[in-house]
Protein backbone atom coordinates (compact mmCIF):
# COMPACT_ATOMS: atom_id res chain seq x y z
CA UNK A 1 0.00 0.00 0.00
CA UNK A 2 1.09 3.94 -0.85
CA UNK A 3 -1.65 5.83 -0.46
CA UNK A 4 -2.55 6.42 3.04
CA UNK A 5 -6.30 6.47 2.32
CA UNK A 6 -5.88 3.26 1.72
CA UNK A 7 -5.01 2.19 5.34
CA UNK A 8 -4.66 5.25 6.91
CA UNK A 9 -8.03 7.26 6.16
CA UNK A 10 -11.90 6.80 5.97
CA UNK A 11 -13.69 3.63 7.04
CA UNK A 12 -13.79 -0.04 5.47
CA UNK A 13 -17.25 0.62 3.96
CA UNK A 14 -16.15 3.66 2.00
CA UNK A 15 -12.82 2.06 0.97
CA UNK A 16 -14.74 -1.19 -0.65
CA UNK A 17 -16.69 1.19 -2.78
CA UNK A 18 -13.67 2.51 -4.49
CA UNK A 19 -11.56 -0.59 -4.46
CA UNK A 20 -10.29 -1.88 -7.46
CA UNK A 21 -12.21 -5.26 -7.36
CA UNK A 22 -15.33 -3.24 -6.44
CA UNK A 23 -14.93 -1.19 -9.63
CA UNK A 24 -14.74 -4.27 -11.86
CA UNK A 25 -17.49 -5.70 -9.77
CA UNK A 26 -19.83 -2.77 -10.73
CA UNK A 27 -19.14 -2.85 -14.15
CA UNK A 28 -19.92 -6.25 -14.72
CA UNK A 29 -23.40 -5.77 -12.72
CA UNK A 30 -24.15 -3.44 -15.24
CA UNK A 31 -23.01 -5.39 -18.30
CA UNK A 32 -25.62 -7.86 -16.53
CA UNK A 33 -28.13 -5.52 -16.40
CA UNK A 34 -27.65 -4.87 -20.19
CA UNK A 35 -27.79 -8.15 -21.16
CA UNK A 36 -31.01 -8.95 -19.22
CA UNK A 37 -33.05 -6.04 -21.08
CA UNK A 38 -31.51 -6.62 -24.43
CA UNK A 39 -33.24 -10.62 -23.74
CA UNK A 40 -36.18 -8.74 -22.37
CA UNK A 41 -36.35 -6.68 -25.52
CA UNK A 42 -35.79 -9.67 -27.62
CA UNK A 43 -32.82 -8.48 -28.81
CA UNK A 44 -30.98 -11.55 -27.90
CA UNK A 45 -31.95 -14.83 -27.07
CA UNK A 46 -32.59 -15.10 -23.66
CA UNK A 47 -30.02 -18.29 -22.25
CA UNK A 48 -27.48 -16.08 -23.23
CA UNK A 49 -28.60 -13.57 -21.24
CA UNK A 50 -28.90 -15.83 -18.41
CA UNK A 51 -25.01 -17.13 -18.80
CA UNK A 52 -23.88 -13.72 -19.41
CA UNK A 53 -26.21 -12.18 -15.74
CA UNK A 54 -24.61 -15.27 -14.21
CA UNK A 55 -21.30 -14.85 -15.06
CA UNK A 56 -20.67 -10.73 -15.20
CA UNK A 57 -19.22 -10.97 -11.46
CA UNK A 58 -15.76 -11.22 -9.59
CA UNK A 59 -16.52 -14.53 -9.10
CA UNK A 60 -15.68 -15.39 -12.51
CA UNK A 61 -14.19 -12.36 -14.18
CA UNK A 62 -10.85 -11.99 -12.48
CA UNK A 63 -9.82 -8.56 -11.70
CA UNK A 64 -5.52 -10.22 -12.42
CA UNK A 65 -7.13 -11.49 -15.82
CA UNK A 66 -8.22 -8.18 -17.10
CA UNK A 67 -5.29 -6.47 -16.24
CA UNK A 68 -3.25 -8.95 -17.89
CA UNK A 69 -6.07 -8.09 -21.11
CA UNK A 70 -5.47 -4.36 -20.45
CA UNK A 71 -1.54 -5.06 -20.92
CA UNK A 72 -2.60 -6.04 -24.69
CA UNK A 73 -5.46 -3.85 -25.44
CA UNK A 74 -4.67 -0.58 -23.67
CA UNK A 75 -8.27 0.15 -22.89
CA UNK A 76 -10.00 -1.16 -19.56
CA UNK A 77 -13.41 -1.41 -20.43
CA UNK A 78 -11.92 -3.62 -23.84
CA UNK A 79 -10.24 -5.79 -21.33
CA UNK A 80 -13.16 -6.19 -18.69
CA UNK A 81 -15.37 -6.62 -22.16
CA UNK A 82 -12.92 -9.57 -23.58
CA UNK A 83 -12.66 -11.13 -20.00
CA UNK A 84 -16.13 -11.89 -19.48
CA UNK A 85 -16.61 -13.00 -22.79
CA UNK A 86 -13.92 -15.49 -22.07
CA UNK A 87 -15.95 -16.96 -19.16
CA UNK A 88 -19.62 -16.76 -21.03
CA UNK A 89 -18.61 -19.62 -23.93
CA UNK A 90 -21.06 -19.59 -26.75
CA UNK A 91 -23.34 -16.54 -25.04
CA UNK A 92 -19.67 -13.98 -24.91
CA UNK A 93 -20.75 -12.97 -28.76
CA UNK A 94 -23.65 -10.76 -27.30
CA UNK A 95 -21.33 -9.40 -24.62
CA UNK A 96 -21.44 -5.54 -24.48
CA UNK A 97 -24.33 -5.63 -27.17
CA UNK A 98 -24.97 -2.22 -28.55
CA UNK A 99 -22.35 -0.50 -26.17
CA UNK A 100 -19.58 1.98 -25.81
CA UNK A 101 -17.53 1.73 -23.27
CA UNK A 102 -18.83 4.92 -21.30
CA UNK A 103 -22.45 3.80 -21.01
CA UNK A 104 -20.41 0.81 -18.76
CA UNK A 105 -17.89 3.37 -16.91
CA UNK A 106 -20.37 6.16 -16.26
CA UNK A 107 -23.55 4.14 -15.38
CA UNK A 108 -20.71 2.01 -13.30
CA UNK A 109 -20.10 5.30 -11.76
CA UNK A 110 -23.01 6.34 -11.15
CA UNK A 111 -23.60 2.91 -8.69
CA UNK A 112 -19.97 3.58 -7.15
CA UNK A 113 -21.16 7.57 -6.33
CA UNK A 114 -25.02 6.75 -5.46
CA UNK A 115 -23.17 4.38 -2.66
CA UNK A 116 -20.26 7.01 -1.45
CA UNK A 117 -22.74 9.62 -0.82
CA UNK A 118 -25.43 7.19 1.56
CA UNK A 119 -22.53 6.52 3.30
CA UNK A 120 -21.63 10.19 3.83
CA UNK A 121 -25.37 11.32 4.27
CA UNK A 122 -25.66 8.53 7.13
CA UNK A 123 -22.64 10.22 9.13
CA UNK A 124 -23.54 13.17 8.60
CA UNK A 125 -26.36 13.08 10.09
CA UNK A 126 -24.70 11.95 13.28
CA UNK A 127 -22.82 14.93 13.26
CA UNK A 128 -26.45 16.91 13.12
CA UNK A 129 -27.03 15.14 15.84
CA UNK A 130 -23.68 15.55 18.30
CA UNK A 131 -24.53 18.93 17.56
CA UNK A 132 -28.17 19.81 18.49
CA UNK A 133 -27.01 17.61 21.71
CA UNK A 134 -24.32 20.14 22.43
CA UNK A 135 -26.79 22.94 21.28
CA UNK A 136 -29.36 21.61 24.00
CA UNK A 137 -27.35 20.91 26.88
CA UNK A 138 -25.69 24.36 26.87
CA UNK A 139 -27.92 26.17 25.39
CA UNK A 140 -27.85 28.78 28.77
CA UNK A 141 -24.07 28.68 29.38
CA UNK A 142 -23.11 32.09 28.66
CA UNK A 143 -19.53 32.57 27.16
CA UNK A 144 -17.88 35.28 25.41
CA UNK A 145 -18.59 36.08 21.57
CA UNK A 146 -15.53 36.22 19.59
CA UNK A 147 -15.25 38.83 16.55
CA UNK A 148 -11.51 39.37 15.17
CA UNK A 149 -10.14 37.54 17.91
CA UNK A 150 -10.95 40.01 20.38
CA UNK A 151 -13.98 39.42 22.75
CA UNK A 152 -16.68 40.97 21.55
CA UNK A 153 -19.95 40.42 23.48
CA UNK A 154 -21.80 36.99 25.49
CA UNK A 155 -23.64 34.39 23.66
CA UNK A 156 -24.48 30.49 25.29
CA UNK A 157 -22.14 27.82 24.19
CA UNK A 158 -25.44 26.01 22.46
CA UNK A 159 -25.78 29.30 20.65
CA UNK A 160 -22.18 28.68 18.73
CA UNK A 161 -23.06 25.07 18.31
CA UNK A 162 -26.69 25.59 16.80
CA UNK A 163 -24.94 27.78 14.22
CA UNK A 164 -22.71 24.91 13.64
CA UNK A 165 -26.05 22.55 13.65
CA UNK A 166 -27.56 25.14 11.20
CA UNK A 167 -24.75 24.60 8.37
CA UNK A 168 -24.54 21.40 8.89
CA UNK A 169 -28.09 20.72 8.20
CA UNK A 170 -28.19 22.59 5.51
CA UNK A 171 -25.02 21.15 3.66
CA UNK A 172 -26.47 17.65 4.33
CA UNK A 173 -30.08 19.03 2.43
CA UNK A 174 -27.35 20.10 -0.27
CA UNK A 175 -25.74 16.25 -0.42
CA UNK A 176 -29.69 14.69 -0.22
CA UNK A 177 -30.80 17.19 -3.00
CA UNK A 178 -27.08 15.98 -5.48
CA UNK A 179 -28.59 12.59 -5.55
CA UNK A 180 -30.38 13.81 -8.57
CA UNK A 181 -26.99 14.46 -10.34
CA UNK A 182 -26.17 10.92 -10.16
CA UNK A 183 -27.26 9.97 -13.75
CA UNK A 184 -26.96 6.94 -15.59
CA UNK A 185 -26.65 6.72 -19.46
CA UNK A 186 -26.91 4.23 -21.98
CA UNK A 187 -27.30 6.28 -25.55
CA UNK A 188 -24.00 5.36 -27.39
CA UNK A 189 -20.42 6.82 -28.72
CA UNK A 190 -21.34 10.00 -29.17
CA UNK A 191 -25.01 10.18 -26.77
CA UNK A 192 -27.37 9.57 -29.74
CA UNK A 193 -28.34 6.51 -29.69
CA UNK A 194 -27.11 5.86 -33.38
CA UNK A 195 -26.45 1.76 -32.47
CA UNK A 196 -29.16 1.46 -30.29
CA UNK A 197 -31.08 2.65 -33.45
CA UNK A 198 -30.47 0.04 -36.03
CA UNK A 199 -32.03 -2.38 -33.40
CA UNK A 200 -35.23 -0.15 -32.99
CA UNK A 201 -33.69 0.32 -29.23
CA UNK A 202 -33.05 4.32 -27.59
CA UNK A 203 -34.55 6.05 -25.31
CA UNK A 204 -36.74 2.88 -23.17
CA UNK A 205 -34.12 0.74 -23.43
CA UNK A 206 -31.81 3.14 -21.94
CA UNK A 207 -34.63 4.02 -18.63
CA UNK A 208 -35.33 0.21 -18.30
CA UNK A 209 -31.71 0.13 -17.84
CA UNK A 210 -31.41 2.53 -14.86
CA UNK A 211 -34.51 1.41 -13.80
CA UNK A 212 -33.05 -1.91 -13.54
CA UNK A 213 -29.87 -0.55 -11.81
CA UNK A 214 -32.21 2.08 -10.01
CA UNK A 215 -30.57 5.24 -10.84
CA UNK A 216 -31.61 8.12 -12.98
CA UNK A 217 -31.21 8.11 -16.83
CA UNK A 218 -29.36 11.77 -17.65
CA UNK A 219 -31.60 13.45 -19.65
CA UNK A 220 -29.03 14.22 -22.80
CA UNK A 221 -25.52 13.11 -22.92
CA UNK A 222 -22.46 13.12 -25.52
CA UNK A 223 -20.57 10.15 -25.18
CA UNK A 224 -20.41 10.48 -21.22
CA UNK A 225 -22.80 12.14 -18.81
CA UNK A 226 -22.04 15.48 -18.22
CA UNK A 227 -19.15 16.55 -15.81
CA UNK A 228 -21.33 19.44 -14.42
CA UNK A 229 -22.84 17.05 -12.64
CA UNK A 230 -19.31 15.43 -10.69
CA UNK A 231 -18.65 18.72 -10.72
CA UNK A 232 -21.99 19.85 -8.69
CA UNK A 233 -21.37 17.12 -6.37
CA UNK A 234 -17.87 17.72 -4.94
CA UNK A 235 -18.18 21.30 -4.87
CA UNK A 236 -21.03 20.66 -2.69
CA UNK A 237 -18.79 18.26 -0.66
CA UNK A 238 -16.20 20.77 -0.59
CA UNK A 239 -18.47 22.89 1.03
CA UNK A 240 -19.48 20.87 3.56
CA UNK A 241 -16.01 20.01 4.73
CA UNK A 242 -15.18 23.88 4.70
CA UNK A 243 -17.67 23.89 7.72
CA UNK A 244 -16.56 20.90 9.79
CA UNK A 245 -13.07 22.57 9.20
CA UNK A 246 -14.61 25.76 10.78
CA UNK A 247 -15.30 23.64 14.00
CA UNK A 248 -12.29 22.00 14.43
CA UNK A 249 -10.96 25.48 13.58
CA UNK A 250 -12.36 26.86 16.66
CA UNK A 251 -12.15 23.50 18.81
CA UNK A 252 -8.64 24.20 18.59
CA UNK A 253 -8.44 27.56 19.28
CA UNK A 254 -10.78 27.07 22.42
CA UNK A 255 -8.28 24.09 23.69
CA UNK A 256 -5.18 26.65 23.50
CA UNK A 257 -4.13 26.82 26.81
CA UNK A 258 -4.35 30.70 27.43
CA UNK A 259 -8.33 30.07 26.50
CA UNK A 260 -9.19 26.71 27.91
CA UNK A 261 -12.68 26.29 27.20
CA UNK A 262 -13.18 23.71 25.35
CA UNK A 263 -11.22 20.45 24.74
CA UNK A 264 -11.67 17.48 22.52
CA UNK A 265 -11.68 14.05 24.89
CA UNK A 266 -7.86 12.81 25.52
CA UNK A 267 -8.35 9.04 26.06
CA UNK A 268 -6.70 7.06 29.18
CA UNK A 269 -3.26 6.41 27.10
CA UNK A 270 -3.06 8.61 24.66
CA UNK A 271 -0.25 10.62 23.93
CA UNK A 272 0.62 13.98 23.28
CA UNK A 273 4.33 14.38 22.65
CA UNK A 274 7.20 12.31 22.52
CA UNK A 275 8.99 14.88 24.71
CA UNK A 276 6.37 17.03 26.22
CA UNK A 277 4.46 14.70 28.66
CA UNK A 278 1.99 17.13 29.54
CA UNK A 279 0.74 17.70 25.99
CA UNK A 280 -2.98 17.24 25.21
CA UNK A 281 -3.12 17.99 21.34
CA UNK A 282 -6.22 18.71 19.45
CA UNK A 283 -4.87 16.24 17.13
CA UNK A 284 -8.26 14.97 15.65
CA UNK A 285 -9.24 18.76 14.78
CA UNK A 286 -6.18 19.37 13.05
CA UNK A 287 -6.32 16.18 11.26
CA UNK A 288 -9.27 17.49 9.90
CA UNK A 289 -8.10 20.92 8.85
CA UNK A 290 -5.27 19.15 6.96
CA UNK A 291 -7.35 16.42 5.12
CA UNK A 292 -9.92 19.46 4.16
CA UNK A 293 -6.88 21.13 2.37
CA UNK A 294 -7.18 18.00 0.49
CA UNK A 295 -10.52 17.87 -0.30
CA UNK A 296 -10.64 21.68 -1.56
CA UNK A 297 -7.85 20.79 -3.82
CA UNK A 298 -9.70 18.05 -5.61
CA UNK A 299 -12.45 20.76 -6.57
CA UNK A 300 -10.22 22.09 -9.39
CA UNK A 301 -10.16 19.56 -11.43
CA UNK A 302 -13.68 18.84 -11.20
CA UNK A 303 -14.15 22.05 -12.44
CA UNK A 304 -11.62 21.67 -15.61
CA UNK A 305 -13.19 18.27 -16.43
CA UNK A 306 -16.58 19.75 -17.17
CA UNK A 307 -15.32 21.56 -20.53
CA UNK A 308 -14.44 18.08 -22.75
CA UNK A 309 -13.79 19.04 -26.58
CA UNK A 310 -16.27 18.18 -28.94
CA UNK A 311 -18.47 14.99 -27.97
CA UNK A 312 -15.82 14.38 -25.11
CA UNK A 313 -12.09 13.29 -24.87
CA UNK A 314 -10.19 11.39 -22.16
CA UNK A 315 -8.58 14.42 -20.13
CA UNK A 316 -11.28 13.58 -16.91
CA UNK A 317 -10.62 9.92 -16.86
CA UNK A 318 -7.03 9.90 -15.17
CA UNK A 319 -8.35 12.59 -12.65
CA UNK A 320 -11.35 11.38 -11.86
CA UNK A 321 -9.54 7.72 -10.86
CA UNK A 322 -7.62 10.08 -8.27
CA UNK A 323 -10.07 12.63 -6.81
CA UNK A 324 -13.23 10.61 -6.43
CA UNK A 325 -11.87 8.12 -4.12
CA UNK A 326 -10.03 11.09 -2.30
CA UNK A 327 -12.64 13.63 -1.86
CA UNK A 328 -15.17 10.58 -0.66
CA UNK A 329 -12.37 8.94 1.83
CA UNK A 330 -11.31 11.87 3.58
CA UNK A 331 -14.66 13.41 3.72
CA UNK A 332 -15.75 10.00 5.34
CA UNK A 333 -13.15 10.41 7.65
CA UNK A 334 -12.82 13.92 8.91
CA UNK A 335 -16.96 13.44 9.65
CA UNK A 336 -15.81 9.98 11.56
CA UNK A 337 -13.50 12.51 13.40
CA UNK A 338 -15.37 15.26 13.61
CA UNK A 339 -18.44 13.23 15.15
CA UNK A 340 -16.12 11.22 17.62
CA UNK A 341 -14.69 14.99 18.67
CA UNK A 342 -18.36 16.43 19.34
CA UNK A 343 -19.47 13.26 21.32
CA UNK A 344 -16.93 13.54 24.01
CA UNK A 345 -16.97 17.15 23.80
CA UNK A 346 -15.17 18.41 27.43
CA UNK A 347 -16.21 21.86 28.55
CA UNK A 348 -14.67 23.68 31.28
CA UNK A 349 -17.45 26.53 32.83
CA UNK A 350 -15.01 28.00 34.95
CA UNK A 351 -12.60 28.89 32.94
CA UNK A 352 -15.81 30.09 30.14
CA UNK A 353 -16.51 32.24 33.35
CA UNK A 354 -13.32 33.19 34.33
CA UNK A 355 -12.49 34.57 30.39
CA UNK A 356 -15.97 36.69 30.60
CA UNK A 357 -14.58 38.50 33.45
CA UNK A 358 -11.07 38.77 31.54
CA UNK A 359 -11.61 42.17 30.29
CA UNK A 360 -13.38 43.74 33.76
CA UNK A 361 -16.67 44.12 31.88
CA UNK A 362 -15.82 46.26 29.30
CA UNK A 363 -17.56 43.43 26.84
CA UNK A 364 -20.87 45.18 28.14
CA UNK A 365 -19.71 48.62 26.66
CA UNK A 366 -22.76 48.39 23.86
CA UNK A 367 -24.86 47.67 25.95
CA UNK A 368 -24.27 50.48 28.07
CA UNK A 369 -23.90 52.56 25.35
CA UNK A 370 -27.54 51.27 24.10
CA UNK A 371 -29.75 51.44 27.51
CA UNK A 372 -27.57 55.44 27.34
CA UNK A 373 -28.93 56.38 23.74
CA UNK A 374 -32.46 54.22 24.53
CA UNK A 375 -33.22 56.95 27.45
CA UNK A 376 -31.91 60.02 25.52
CA UNK A 377 -28.36 60.75 25.12
CA UNK A 378 -27.13 61.17 21.66
CA UNK A 379 -25.95 57.93 20.30
CA UNK A 380 -22.23 59.42 19.26
CA UNK A 381 -21.63 61.06 22.17
CA UNK A 382 -22.46 57.63 24.19
CA UNK A 383 -20.39 55.84 22.11
CA UNK A 384 -17.93 57.79 23.25
CA UNK A 385 -18.11 58.23 26.74
CA UNK A 386 -17.97 54.32 26.49
CA UNK A 387 -14.66 54.21 24.06
CA UNK A 388 -12.88 56.35 25.97
CA UNK A 389 -13.97 54.70 29.88
CA UNK A 390 -13.52 51.39 27.69
CA UNK A 391 -9.50 52.62 27.16
CA UNK A 392 -9.22 53.66 30.70
CA UNK A 393 -10.46 50.54 31.97
CA UNK A 394 -7.84 48.78 30.08
CA UNK A 395 -4.88 50.92 30.53
CA UNK A 396 -5.37 51.42 34.44
CA UNK A 397 -6.54 47.60 34.72
CA UNK A 398 -10.03 48.99 36.88
CA UNK A 399 -13.30 47.76 36.24
CA UNK A 400 -15.58 49.09 33.27
CA UNK A 401 -18.36 49.75 36.35
CA UNK A 402 -15.91 51.46 38.90
CA UNK A 403 -14.76 54.14 35.79
CA UNK A 404 -18.31 55.05 35.28
CA UNK A 405 -19.32 54.96 38.73
CA UNK A 406 -17.13 58.36 38.70
CA UNK A 407 -18.69 59.63 35.11
CA UNK A 408 -20.71 62.48 35.65
CA UNK A 409 -22.54 62.41 32.54
CA UNK A 410 -23.33 59.09 32.33
CA UNK A 411 -24.68 59.57 36.33
CA UNK A 412 -27.32 61.65 34.82
CA UNK A 413 -28.21 59.09 33.53
CA UNK A 414 -27.96 56.28 35.28
CA UNK A 415 -28.16 54.66 38.61
CA UNK A 416 -25.47 52.55 40.39
CA UNK A 417 -27.95 49.73 40.59
CA UNK A 418 -29.28 50.70 36.64
CA UNK A 419 -25.80 50.26 35.72
CA UNK A 420 -25.34 47.38 37.93
CA UNK A 421 -28.65 45.58 35.91
CA UNK A 422 -27.35 46.54 32.34
CA UNK A 423 -23.98 44.98 33.02
CA UNK A 424 -25.25 41.40 34.15
CA UNK A 425 -23.79 39.11 31.62
CA UNK A 426 -27.51 37.29 31.33
CA UNK A 427 -29.30 40.25 30.56
CA UNK A 428 -27.49 40.63 27.60
CA UNK A 429 -27.37 37.58 25.59
CA UNK A 430 -29.94 38.40 22.97
CA UNK A 431 -32.29 36.14 21.47
CA UNK A 432 -29.32 33.07 21.97
CA UNK A 433 -31.46 30.69 23.68
CA UNK A 434 -34.21 31.51 21.30
CA UNK A 435 -33.05 31.17 18.32
CA UNK A 436 -31.03 28.12 19.67
CA UNK A 437 -34.04 26.32 20.10
CA UNK A 438 -35.51 27.15 16.77
CA UNK A 439 -32.44 25.38 15.48
CA UNK A 440 -33.10 22.47 17.47
CA UNK A 441 -36.29 22.20 16.39
CA UNK A 442 -35.51 22.94 12.53
CA UNK A 443 -33.43 19.93 12.47
CA UNK A 444 -34.12 17.60 15.40
CA UNK A 445 -36.42 15.51 12.90
CA UNK A 446 -34.00 15.71 9.62
CA UNK A 447 -33.87 12.36 7.46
Amino acid sequence: MIHPIDYRYGSKEMREIFDEEEWLEQQLKVEAVLAEILAEFDKIPKKAAKVITKKANIKFVKLERVKKIEEETKHDVMALVKALTEVCGEAGKFVHFTATSYDISDTARALQLKGAIEILLRKGKELLRSCLAISEKYKDLIMIGRTHGQHAIPITLGFKFANYADKVGENLKRLKEDEKYICGKFSGAVGNYAAQQIFGLGEEFERKIMEKLNIKTADITTQVVPRENIGRIISDIVIFSSTIEQIAKEIRNLQRTEISELSEPFEGKQVGSTTMAQKMNPKDSENICSNVRIIRSCLYPAIENIALEHERDLTNSASERSILPTIFILMDEILMRMSKVIRGLVVFPENIKRNLELTKGTIMAEAIMTKLTQIGMPRQEAHEILRKSSMEAFSENKYLKDVLFKNKVVSKFLKKNELLKIMDYKNYIGLSIEKTEKIIKKWQNFK
